[in-house]
């Protein structure tokens, strides 16, 4: 079996519990497969969780859960050293960052010092405790989640840290339709704990890397360069897009054109992916946000100014 065919099966198997969202099934797995970090923003109740366990399971992998709260520790997340009366040596206990795919709910919770420390293990794949680095699993795979409504409480992420994650994504309420069917399989007992494992890691790690030899021309290059320099010159915009912003744009694009099945990028590709990967990187002047501008639609608006190269 192929890269592709396993990438469709670990699809399949994720829409058995999460019901309707398909997209968002394949935005998750653009995010997984071309080595990014999600960020879920969404109300409470529209399936984050279950779309994280379900990843989880069908690729077999060891998943973590931190519930963050204003009292969650850095040690917590990257862990710390215990003393050992028998021994006289301290002892590494692990933090939940040592799992293949780490679900950090309601991230903005906790505070920023903890913050700081999930998003070092998202960049460095590494955590440094007591002055030893210890090596995180392979593939390590980070869905954050915060609530848009409620922020009594909370410590937004700022614009530095928002960058470390590829894309941002909201799954909505489902329609009149998906949400019967949703029932259905509530009905039916279908749950993530039923799901079986149609991958491995390991295919997954392969499935990487055959994504970072999907082709993109060079004309696609300029095209995404030129989207991400529209952001900074907008005049609706007080903060463009980064540098790093355009490497995961080309990123997520090689994983969009995988998904579909070919090995070499179109701009259709480019165009899906670009309002998950760029939406929360770009901020609004206070025109925009008098105006009731959403970043989302204003990223839409650009791309579609800007010419899209024959190929």
């Amino acid at each position: 079996m192929n890269g592709r065919e396993t990438a469709v099966l670990l699809k399949d198997n994720i829409n058995r519990v999460f019901v309707g969202k398909e997209e968002v099934t394949t935005e998750l797995l653009i995010c997984l497969l071309s080595g990014g970090h999600l960020l879920i923003e969404d109300v409470p109740g529209v399936g984050k969780t279950t779309l994280a366990l379900a990843l989880a399971r069908s690729m077999n992998a060891d998943f973590g859960r931190l519930q963050c709260t204003p009292d969650t520790l850095p040690g917590d997340i990257s862990g710390l050293s215990v003393y050992n009366m028998k021994t006289g040596d301290f002892d590494f206990q692990p933090g939940v960052v040592m799992n293949h795919i780490v679900l950090a709910d309601e991230i903005n919770r906790t505070s920023p010092k903890t913050q700081a420390g999930l998003l070092e293990a998202m960049e460095e794949h590494q955590v440094t405790v007591d002055n030893k680095v210890h090596e995180l699993p392979e593939p390590f795979f980070v869905i954050a989640t915060q609530n848009p409504v409620e922020f009594l409480g909370t410590y937004p992420l700022p614009e530095a840290q928002l960058d470390r994650f590829m894309m941002r994504i909201r799954i909505g309420y489902p329609s009149r339709e998906e949400e019967l069917r949703m029932a259905s399989v509530f009905l039916s007992g279908e749950s993530t704990a039923s799901l079986s494992a149609v991958a491995s890691t390991e295919d997954v790690l392969e499935m990487q890397k055959e994504v970072r030899q999907v082709k993109i021309s060079e004309e696609l290059l300029g095209y995404i360069s030129d989207i991400i320099f529209a952001t900074r010159n907008e005049p609706l915009l007080t903060l463009g897009a980064s540098p790093r912003a355009l490497l995961s744009l080309i990123a997520a694009s090689q994983g969009a054109a995988y998904l579909a099945g070919r090995d070499y990028v179109l701009p259709d590709d480019i165009k899906f992916c670009t309002e998950p990967v760029l939406s929360h990187r770009v901020v609004l002047s206070p025109e925009a946000r008098i105006q009731k501008t959403e970043a989302r639609e204003l990223i839409k608006r650009l791309v579609m100014k800007i010419r899209v190269p024959a190929l």
